[in-house]
């Protein structure tokens, strides 16, 4: 049996054309178009680069690789692939004849720096005061979720957003595909998995949602929502499971609790639709939402409350805390939290700024 450090070396070897990319920390994303065309993201902007494989053979050595190394299959009734390579990175690839003209391989690079608070306020990502909120209401046990687009940013916000955490508390972490690098150490980190090529084995997160509820969280995070877990995590939030972390795709706020209706509904649980939202709305504390802008940069643009749901509208209510102008001033509104008494009562208070402005606007 080859070891496994050699095995994962010869990986990396069939990768040679893109492994300088792979070891470059500059580099977020190598995305593959073919033997051809290669591309790689660097401070959220896109550039080809000249190196390429030498034929469409070499590629196609390396995913069988990749496929062997994570003990999966690719072939032409098999054309699709998930996995990591050895560095942690993320693998996802689409062969012929799903992928014309392939195969295309996107590689999200697995950074082992932790990126914490001090690093994001040092990219303008967002201010100190908006992350003083933020530390304050996630030490509260708020249900926050992260809320952006591709690559805009959402796994290293809550990395950096799980050092607000208590040190005294047990932190459950449930994946699809191990990425967060909690900055916490009690931590317990659950993994799903797909099943094998005889369609054995497959561990969902719903089944790990399920066990970790009786592992005695004090927080769950869960990676990414995607589909009827998220069901699960609403249900657990409501019933006594505060301070659950999550990220899900969406471009606004507003956006986030349609998308979280959608995937409730794709559970294998029927409930009516208003019983939902009213759930929702009283599971969702906050979100942080956050945005890869034209630049290339990643900003918070937006920090909101999830205040309740009004029947009579039809309409969730959604209070923001700060804003980013347009000016890319990341700004309160004058807003202060519904829960300022129970912050208070925890020993918390927020910025300064915030009492400024409400005080601004009572004013005015």
């Amino acid at each position: 049996m080859i070891p496994e450090n050699v095995f994962a070396a010869t990986l990396l070897d069939f990768f040679g054309p893109v492994r300088p990319y792979l070891d470059d920390p500059t580099v977020t994303e190598v995305m593959i178009n073919g033997p051809g065309r290669i591309y790689v993201e660097r401070s959220g902007k896109l550039e080809k680069v000249r190196e390429t494989f030498p034929n469409v053979k070499a590629l196609y050595a390396a995913l069988r690789s990749t496929a062997q190394y994570v003990g999966k299959h690719v072939d032409d009734e098999r054309p699709l692939l998930e996995g990591r390579l050895p560095d942690g990175s993320r693998v996802a690839a689409v062969l012929p004849p799903a992928g014309n003209g392939g195969p295309y391989v996107a590689i999200r690079r697995f950074f082992r720096e932790r990126l914490d608070i001090e690093r994001l306020l040092r990219f303008e990502s967002l201010t100190r005061e908006a992350a003083e909120l933020i530390a304050t209401l996630v030490a509260c046990k708020q249900n926050v979720v992260i809320a952006g687009g591709t690559a805009s940013g959402k796994t290293s916000m809550l990395n950096a957003l799980s050092a607000f955490i208590p040190d005294d508390e047990r932190v459950v972490v449930i994946e699809d595909s191990k990425e967060l690098q909690l900055q916490r150490d009690h931590v317990v980190t659950l993994e799903a998995r797909p099943a094998d090529a005889e369609g054995r084995g497959a561990i969902s997160i719903r089944q790990l949602f399920h066990i970790t509820l009786r592992m005695r969280p004090d927080r769950i995070v869960v990676g990414e929502l995607r589909g009827g877990e998220a069901l699960d995590l609403i249900q657990a939030m409501t019933s006594g499971h505060g301070g659950c972390l999550t990220t899900l795709h969406a471009t606004y706020p507003r956006d986030v609790l349609t998308r979280l209706e959608t995937m409730a509904l794709m559970s294998d649980v029927t409930i009516p639709l208003a019983a939902l939202r009213m759930q929702i709305a009283s599971a969702i504390e906050l979100v942080v939402q956050v945005a890869r802008l034209r630049d290339g940069s990643r900003r918070v643009t937006h920090i909101s409350e999830i205040a309740g749901f009004d029947p009579e509208k039809g309409a969730y209510v959604v209070r923001d805390y700060f804003v980013r102008k347009v000016d890319g001033r990341l700004l309160p509104t004058g807003l202060l939290p519904s829960a300022l008494e129970h912050i208070h009562a925890q020993g918390f208070d927020v910025p300064d700024c915030m009492h400024e402005a409400a005080r601004a606007g009572r004013d005015a």
